[in-house]
């Protein structure tokens, strides 16, 4: 998967389509992710304690991979990944201004 934890996105389609946002987590087997502040979910929380109210709890639940596209830290440009390898080390690089991501 091209995108990492702790990546800056830009979500390309569905309901939050426009909004930009920072990896928190990263599901590869299901191929999707966690960006803060999109895909945001309600849950009822009930009470713990006799004394204590129930309530409203709002996370970011997960999206699709395939609906997001990274930002380059270089270009602040929303672009493809590549990867190349020097060294024996693979790396993975933004596809219009070729840095380094």
């Amino acid at each position: 998967m091209k995108i990492k934890k702790g990546d800056n996105v830009l979500v390309i389609s569905g309901k939050d389509k426009g909004k930009k946002g920072k990896v928190l987590q990263v599901f590869p087997i299901k191929e999707r992710i966690v960006v803060e502040n999109v895909n945001l979910r309600k849950k009822n929380v009930k009470a713990k304690r006799a004394n204590e109210k129930g309530q409203i709890v709002q996370f970011p639940a997960p999206l699709a991979v395939s609906n997001v596209k990274i930002i380059c830290p270089k270009c602040s440009v929303s672009a493809r990944v590549g990867y190349i390898v020097k060294d024996g080390k693979k790396s993975r690089i933004c596809k219009k201004c070729n840095k380094e991501i």
